[in-house]
């Protein structure tokens, strides 16, 4: 599992951490039941606190992606395909809203932007 901090972005490390993971579940890259890296060793690795990852994987936890077995590591949980469904209209609606600003900015009409993705279907 590949993850990257950018010191230079305004977002905590905790949360680019979180995202990062977030997006390898949903996106199926990590399965059901695979083995997170620990705590320690992800922080280690990322050169970060452990306290850090802790609140990373905690924050996944709470909303369901990964769970927890004592002495034996962070795994990812089953899909709840409702929760992964709520979390790609959220990515939808994101990208309809910089559609949007885009769109005004070249003073298109909502008739054009859906001709636009009637075109490209």
């Amino acid at each position: 599992m590949n993850i990257f901090i950018d010191n230079r972005s305004g977002t905590p490390i905790y949360d680019q951490i979180y995202k990062q993971i977030k997006n390898l579940i949903i996106s199926g890259e990590v399965k059901e039941n695979d083995p997170l890296p620990s705590i320690r060793a992800l922080a280690k690795d990322l050169r970060i606190s452990v306290v850090t990852t802790k609140r990373a994987y905690d924050e996944l936890e709470r909303e369901g992606f990964i769970y927890t077995l004592p002495a034996k590591g962070c795994f990812v949980a089953p899909k709840n395909t409702e929760m992964l469904r709520e979390e790609n209209l959220k990515k939808i609606e994101e990208l309809i809203e910089q559609i949007k600003q885009l769109g005004a900015s070249c003073n298109l009409t909502t008739d054009d932007i859906i001709e636009m993705i009637k075109y490209n279907e």
